[in-house]
C-alpha cells in the first residue's frame, strides 16, 4: 500500500465545498477512510493504548487485547487468548494463548509479552490509566503460551479488566524504559501490535493511515488500509461523509436523520453505554447533605430535556447502571418537582450553605448541544434558588483540573461529566469509590460515601454469578438514596457507513470498545 499524500487528503477536504448533496464515497482503491474518533470524545493524541480513555475503536485496529467483548457487549471471548479458566475462588485465572501471533515486526507474540505489558498498565510512571484497576495483580509465564494471572483477591471481573488492556511488545518498549514513556515518539513513529493493520503514518489531530499486516493471525485483510481521519466537530465528519470523503463516520442524532432512507448508506445505531451526570465535588462543603443533592434531582426535567435537547435520543437515568440486569425497579425515580426541591433545600440549610452565591459548574464538551443542555439545566436550577455557572473548557483542561493532585475545590465544586458504563457492573467502582479518587482512579467528583463504598467492596468481592447480581442491585439501591451524583440520561449514538462497505462491524462501545469487529473481514462490494 503506497502512502497516502497530503494532496489527497486536501482533495478529500475540497470535496466538502464542492459536493451539493449525501452521496456515498467511492474509493478509488483498497482502503477505507473513516472518522472513528469524530468529536471531542476522541483521541486523536497519539496511538498509545495505556493512556486513552477514548478511541479503542481505531486502537484495536494496531493492537489486540487477550480477551475482548462480542459486538454485542453482551460477552466476553478470546483474542490472543484461546481460552482461560479460573479456580473456584476467582484467585487465580490460567489464559492459554494462541499458537502462530507475530508481532507486525515479525516477532513471535508470547506469554513474556502479556506479562510485560500488565507490568506496564500497573505503574503509574509510564502514565497508564489502567494503574489503579490492575493494582495488587501478579502475573507469571510458565510457558511461551500460558500466563497465569492472580488478582490477590477475589476477582471475578478480572476478564472484563483485561478486556481494555492492549497487549504491547517487549523486545521494542522495554529499551525505551518507563520514565515518560507516555510522550514517547514511538507511538506515533513506530507503533507495532498484533492488529489486522499496522501503522504507516500518523499526523496528531489529522490522521493516522494504516496498511494490512500481512502476517496477521486471522489471515491477511481484505482491504489494503485504513485511513482514520479525526474531526473536533462531529457535524464535519457528516459534511465530509456525505460529500464522498469517507465512507464512515460517527455522526450526532440529527445527522444520522439525514442519511435514513438512503439506500447508499447504513446507519447504525445502539446505546452509548455512558451515563451522564452532574457530578458533586465533595471536597468543595457544598454537598454533605444528602437533602441538598436529591434537591436538585427533581429540580431538573429530564425527560423534557430528552425530548427537546437531545433529539429524544436519549433515556433518563435512575441509577449508576446501564445494564438492566442489575438495575432494581424499586429505584426512586425523582420526579420532576420543584416544590419538592425547594423544600429539601430549605431542610438541608441551604440558605445558609450557599444562597445565590454562583457556583462554577465544569465541563469539558463545548459542543453546542452540550452548551444548550447546560444552559437548560442552569434555568432550571434558577427556579428553585440554586445558582450555577456553566464553565467550559477544553479536554486537557478539564483533565489537568480534576485530575491535580490537590485540586481546588471552589474552581470544579460541580461537574458535567459522562461515565462509560459496560456490561460488567464492577465498572462504576473506578469512578465512584473513594479509594478511587484521582490519581488512584476516574472519581473525580471526589465522592466519599462510607454507605456506597461498602457495598461496592461487598459487591468486587462476592463471586457466586447470583449473589453477585444482588450485591450489585444493592450498589444500586444505596446510590440511588445517597444521590452522590445526578444521574441525567444514557445517550443513544449513530455511525453511518457507505452500503458499498461490506462485513462491517460497528457498535457505539463506551470509550470505542474495543469489542471483536473482525475488521480483517472489511471489504468494498
Amino acid at each position: 500500500m503506497r502512502p497516502i499524500t497530503r494532496r489527497e487528503l486536501v482533495l478529500g477536504g475540497a470535496a466538502l465545498a464542492m459536493a451539493p448533496r449525501i452521496a456515498a464515497a467511492q474509493p478509488s482503491r483498497n482502503v477505507l477512510v473513516g472518522a472513528f474518533d469524530a468529536g471531542p470524545g476522541g483521541s486523536p493524541g497519539n496511538l498509545n493504548p495505556l493512556t486513552a480513555t477514548a478511541g479503542y475503536t481505531a486502537l484495536n485496529f494496531i493492537y489486540e487485547p487477550l480477551v475482548i467483548y462480542t459486538p454485542a457487549l453482551d460477552r466476553i471471548v478470546g483474542a490472543l487468548a484461546t481460552s482461560w479458566e479460573s479456580n473456584p475462588e476467582k484467585t487465580r485465572y490460567t489464559f492459554r494463548l494462541a499458537d502462530g501471533v507475530a508481532w507486525q515486526d515479525g516477532e513471535k507474540f508470547t506469554a513474556a509479552d502479556a506479562v510485560f505489558t500488565l507490568g506496564l498498565a500497573q505503574d503509574a510512571k509510564t502514565g497508564s490509566v489502567h494503574a489503579a484497576a490492575l493494582a495488587g495483580i501478579t502475573a507469571t509465564a510458565p510457558d511461551a503460551h500460558t500466563l497465569v494471572v492472580e488478582p490477590g483477591r477475589p476477582n471475578a471481573d478480572l476478564p472484563d479488566l483485561l478486556s481494555g488492556l492492549m497487549m504491547l511488545p517487549q523486545h521494542l518498549l522495554e529499551p525505551l524504559g518507563r520514565d515518560g514513556l507516555d510522550r514517547n515518539p514511538w507511538w506515533t513513529k513506530s507503533a507495532v501490535g498484533t492488529g489486522p493493520f499496522q501503522l504507516v503514518h500518523h499526523e496528531p489531530d489529522q490522521y493516522a493511515e494504516l496498511k494490512a499486516n500481512a502476517g496477521y493471525r486471522r489471515g491477511r485483510p481484505k482491504l489494503d488500509g485504513i485511513v482514520n481521519r479525526y474531526f473536533k466537530d462531529p457535524a464535519g465528519a457528516a459534511a465530509a461523509l456525505g460529500a464522498g470523503a469517507l465512507q464512515f463516520s460517527a455522526v450526532e442524532p440529527e445527522a444520522a436523520r439525514g442519511f435514513t432512507g438512503n439506500q447508499d448508506f447504513h446507519v447504525i445505531e445502539g446505546s452509548s453505554w455512558v451515563l451522564s451526570y452532574i457530578g458533586f465535588n465533595f471536597d468543595a462543603g457544598l454537598w454533605d447533605d444528602v437533602r441538598i443533592r436529591q434537591a436538585f434531582i427533581h429540580a431538573i426535567n429530564r425527560e423534557a430535556i430528552v425530548r427537546g435537547l437531545c433529539d429524544g435520543a436519549a433515556e433518563v437515568a435512575n441509577s449508576l447502571f446501564i445494564a438492566a440486569a442489575v438495575t432494581p425497579p424499586d429505584l426512586d425515580k425523582y420526579a420532576y418537582d420543584p416544590a419538592r426541591a425547594k423544600a429539601l433545600l430549605a431542610a438541608g440549610g441551604w440558605e445558609k450553605i450557599n444562597g445565590g452565591k454562583p457556583i462554577p459548574w465544569l465541563a469539558c464538551l463545548d459542543a453546542p448541544p452540550v452548551a444548550k443542555v447546560m444552559a437548560a439545566i442552569q434555568s432550571m436550577l434558577a427556579q428553585v434558588g440554586v445558582n450555577v455557572v456553566p464553565r467550559s473548557v477544553d479536554a486537557a483542561t478539564y483533565h489537568d483540573l480534576v485530575n491535580a493532585p490537590q485540586p481546588d475545590p471552589s474552581a470544579c465544586p460541580l461537574l458535567f461529566a459522562g461515565a462509560p458504563n459496560g456490561p460488567d457492573p464492577a465498572a462504576v467502582n473506578g469512578w465512584t469509590a473513594e479509594s478511587q479518587i484521582p490519581p488512584n482512579g476516574a472519581n473525580i467528583a471526589r465522592i466519599r460515601q462510607p454507605a456506597l463504598n461498602a457495598a461496592l467492596a461487598a459487591a468486587l468481592a462476592e463471586t457466586d454469578d447470583a449473589r453477585r447480581v444482588t450485591c450489585w442491585q444493592e450498589v444500586a439501591r444505596v446510590a440511588n438514596r445517597e444521590a452522590p451524583i445526578v444521574p441525567l440520561w444514557v445517550a443513544r449514538r449513530y455511525g453511518v457507513v457507505t452500503a458499498n462497505v461490506k462485513n462491517f462491524v460497528w457498535t457505539p462501545a463506551p470509550s470505542g470498545g474495543p469489542f471483536d469487529q473482525r475488521a480483517e473481514l472489511w471489504s468494498f462490494g
